[in-house]
């Protein structure tokens, strides 16, 4: 099997030595997504809802760049600083995800990268 980096101006870059998304034949492996503006390189939002608005934004792009949508996406996991955003995170994630709902889960995490509130991977298969 091939594996077939992915990469987008329309997401932010790699914040480590790693790929923006793996495609493994029809699977696509999308790396964790801070909520990073592509196009500032840095966290902007101020809100956890802005900030897991612009995350999943960023996974919307890779997988656009990979040939895939989110009705495509098998399973989601969302990183979280505080668990008392989870209701905040879901209300957002709600409007990515109405009617096609992938396998997910929540984990609350003590930190992550550039001090982030949210991080969110998926998984799809087109």
């Amino acid at each position: 099997m091939t594996l077939k980096p992915i990469q987008t101006d329309n997401a932010p870059k790699a914040v480590g030595p790693y790929s923006q998304a793996i495609a493994a034949g029809n699977t696509i492996y999308v790396s964790g997504q801070l909520p990073i503006d592509p196009a500032l390189g840095k966290i902007v939002a101020d809100t956890i809802e802005e900030m897991t608005r612009q995350s999943l934004e960023n996974c919307e792009a890779i997988l656009e760049a990979a040939g895939a949508a989110f009705s495509d996406v098998a399973k989601v996991t969302i990183f979280i600083k505080d668990m008392n955003d989870f209701a905040k995170i879901n209300g957002v994630y709600a409007e990515f995800f109405s009617e096609h709902k992938p396998a997910r889960a929540t984990v609350e995490v003590a930190r992550l990268p550039l001090d982030a509130r949210v991080e969110i991977e998926m998984i799809a298969v087109k």
